[in-house]
């Protein structure tokens, strides 16, 4: 991120009539559960993922879906007469359908994706999270002058910092207050073991991921990434 600013002490902050944060931390950190205690009478709660899986990622999740449907002659023949339809639940709590859609570098036979593709939905992924930070704005104007709340805090993914995109962070920083949720080393240790066994939808630099990657398959001997089980 850039070098702006955004300070102010806790008086100050306590005084403002209308206030707005953006949460930043770690995916898993406890933003979304933080959100969930604030008075639901008050504070608008606005979810970057939210947006992200019902607004810019609703279709290509839906399509993805249905590709497997489509692998079952039974429900494959529903799909094309229309017998039946297909939607997601998404909801703040509940992201596993923008997860599967990531989906995660792999065996295919085992459910994983080839590395072009996931990187073709990590793309995807980015241009979603760009988008729906860049709604903030509109929506903390609605939050006051549509739905009435008197505050608005926007849930921000676990990979806004890896956007480098300096006018949204300007925007974010000149907007809201941001704040910074920073897990102990105790707690880094359990995030790590629950996004191996939940992965949450993040987005991952090009850079960080083909040297992390090559990393991962020198240090198993593994020489194709097809092979990766997942």
């Amino acid at each position: 991120m850039g070098q702006w600013q955004n300070r102010m002490d806790g008086d100050t902050f306590r005084s403002l009539e209308r206030k707005a944060i953006t949460l930043l931390g770690m995916s898993g950190v406890g933003k979304t559960t933080l959100c969930g205690r604030l008075p639901s009478t008050d504070w608008f709660h606005y979810s970057g993922d939210y947006r992200i899986g019902t607004r810019y990622l609703d279709e290509p999740i839906l399509d993805n879906i249905k590709r497997e449907a489509m692998r079952v002659p039974f429900l494959a023949e529903l799909l094309r007469e229309d017998s039946i339809y297909i939607c997601h639940n998404i909801t703040t709590a509940n992201l596993s359908p923008i997860s599967t859609f990531l989906g995660k570098i792999g065996d295919p036979g085992l459910g994983g994706i080839e590395v072009g593709e996931f990187k073709r939905r990590q793309a995807l992924h980015m241009e979603a999270e760009l988008k729906a930070m860049y709604d903030v704005e509109e929506f903390l104007r609605k939050s006051w002058e549509v739905y009435g709340y008197r505050h608005f805090v926007n849930d921000a993914g676990g990979s806004l910092c890896e956007l480098e995109d300096e006018a949204l962070f300007d925007m974010l920083a000149t907007r809201t207050l941001i704040v910074y949720l920073k897990a102990s080393d105790d707690m880094l240790d359990e995030l790590f073991k629950r996004s191996t066994r939940h992965p949450k939808p993040l987005y991952y630099r090009p850079d960080f991921l083909d040297g992390n990657l090559g990393d991962y398959l020198r240090e198993r001997g593994i020489g194709d990434p097809s092979a990766i089980e997942t």
